[in-house]
């Protein structure tokens, strides 16, 4: 029983914490909430790299929620906030970034590697068709067949 105590008021204490760190924003109206979960959800989180700031619980995503919330307030517009989180941490930051100089890798890297791929598989297929066609070639004639039977067959005794 004492057990089953216990175990009741760790579950409770961790669903508490759990609530603890949800943010509770008051907004305007309907699409002001909707601007803030936009951009939160579009922008990634520079401590964690692979989460958005919204999905994020490092202290640098709270804080930059509380200052996108901050911003909306002011009455900035997206672009707006978005160019200063990007002057601050870079183009990391947006999920897209970008085409620019620094990015074109980025970008159209994927299809050149898809390109160079395809390329080594058609020089692989045409020197494959070019070696069965050698061997083709190589075959032995009926004479060629008949004097190698007659070679082999004086070497086994």
């Amino acid at each position: 029983m004492k057990q089953l105590i216990q175990g009741v008021l760790l579950t409770l204490c961790l669903v508490l914490s759990a609530q603890g760190a949800i943010d509770a924003y008051e907004f305007k109206d309907e699409a002001e909430r909707e601007r803030y979960r936009t951009l939160v959800e579009e922008l990634r989180c520079p401590k964690c790299q692979n989460q958005n700031i919204a999905d994020s619980n490092a202290p640098i995503a709270m804080d930059l929620r509380r200052e996108i919330y901050r911003m909306l307030e002011e009455g900035q517009s997206n672009e707006q906030i978005t160019d200063y989180l990007v002057a601050r941490y870079g183009d990391f930051v947006r999920y897209k970034p970008p085409v620019n100089a620094k990015t074109f890798l980025l970008w159209y890297g994927p299809f050149g590697l898809l390109a160079i791929g395809i390329g080594v598989l058609a020089l692989i297929l045409v020197r494959r068709r070019r070696g069965s066609a050698s061997q083709a070639s190589n075959t032995l004639s009926e004479a060629e067949r008949a004097r190698l039977a007659m070679l082999l067959d004086k070497k086994e005794p």
